[in-house]
């Protein structure tokens, strides 16, 4: 089953988008409705540990992908996976594009920025992005389990747990990456330097709206309710004292931080997972502009949210018609305009929104 999972594009006007698959594949193919083949950009299969074998380690994979701001430039895009070569650790790695055809990737220029070890096969996160700012930013999970069993959430000494925030041009006391100076927990002892936020269970998806540089975060529940969050910088969002904004499993958050509440969340009478998505804002379907797109994996239902940045409120959660099949991941092209993507054995796995006849 090919199961992608990053849907993107260079941000080079090249007209190509760029699909990562879970199994460790980046395909790269026209911006054409018609396309017919795919080619290959970069295979680390041989590096990627298989979610499909055993069973129990689906969540772990190729799960993000990034090209940098300046990748006409510079040729590096950035990959987050599990790796196959070391046991539950998370790879946050640079490639370059090859030298010799600018539609395929080196595979051996690989440098490996982050290592970041996981307690479980599950609660990965994976999802990275490039701010405005330019800094890379790492939406993890708390290292999975049931009930977050070593308090990872509420834990400013791991990574797990939270938002990371690095400066991959730069580097600094011996890391192949610096810290932002205004990452907000520097100077707080035993902390991690390069979190951002923190108090998040499993971040799927992460996405930044490029119209207004808000960061949108779908938190995945555990018992009754899935959320969605706007991370802000410094920003504790309760678990695994809080699942939404309702008490869980009697573990007060144990920090003094303001905890930020979610925008929207729905308990699990209307879905069991959520797939977090991205603001449209293209141009072929003028009802969703602005809307943050998400659905629901179990339920296989998609909405659109409207949120007003001045009074911090949403304005409207409406359904969007949909099939119900499940969505892994949501991307949007270099337009703005907006797919899903699916699991398939066929390959017939991605999809255009399109209005109702």
């Amino acid at each position: 089953e090919l199961r992608p999972l990053v849907l993107t594009h260079a941000g080079n006007d090249s007209g190509r988008i760029f699909v990562a698959a879970q199994r460790g594949m980046i395909h790269s193919f026209p911006h054409d409705p018609e396309v017919r083949t795919a080619k290959m950009f970069l295979d680390i299969r041989s590096k990627v540990s298989d979610w499909s074998s055993p069973q129990e380690n689906n969540e772990e994979g190729l799960l993000g992908l990034a090209f940098h701001p300046r990748y006409q430039e510079n040729g590096h895009f950035y990959v987050y996976y599990s790796s196959a070569e070391e046991t539950r650790v998370s790879r946050v790695s640079r490639f370059a594009v090859s030298r010799d055809d600018p539609q395929r990737a080196d595979p051996d220029s690989e440098q490996i920025l982050m290592r970041i070890p996981q307690t479980y096969a599950n609660h990965n996160g994976g999802s990275i992005l490039f701010g405005r700012d330019g800094y890379l930013y790492i939406g993890l999970g708390d290292g999975g389990g049931h009930n977050d069993p070593f308090g990872h959430g509420q834990n400013l000494s791991t990574w797990l747990g939270s938002v990371l925030r690095i400066d991959v041009d730069g580097e600094q006391e011996g890391l192949p990456y610096a810290i932002p100076p205004d990452n907000p927990f520097i100077d707080r002892p035993a902390s991690k330097p390069e979190i951002y936020a923190y108090g998040l269970r499993n971040v799927w998806r992460l996405f930044e709206d490029r119209q207004t540089g808000i960061l949108w975060a779908g938190d995945v529940g555990q018992d009754l309710w899935e959320e969605i969050n706007i991370i802000r910088r410094g920003g504790n969002y309760g678990w695994s004292g809080r699942e939404g904004v309702h008490a869980f499993n009697h573990r007060p958050p144990s920090s003094d931080d303001l905890l930020m509440d979610p925008v929207w969340e729905y308990d699990h009478q209307v879905g069991k997972s959520i797939t977090g998505g991205l603001v449209y804002r293209g141009s072929r379907l003028p009802e969703l502009f602005g809307m943050y797109v998400y659905a629901d994996y179990v339920s296989g239902k998609i909405w659109g949210l409207r949120y007003d940045e001045k009074t911090g409120r949403v304005m409207e959660n409406l359904r969007i018609p949909s099939t119900g099949t499940p969505v892994l991941s949501f991307g949007e092209d270099e337009a703005g305009e907006i797919y899903s993507m699916t699991g398939s054995a066929s390959g017939k796995c991605i999809f255009r929104f399109k209005r109702e006849e």
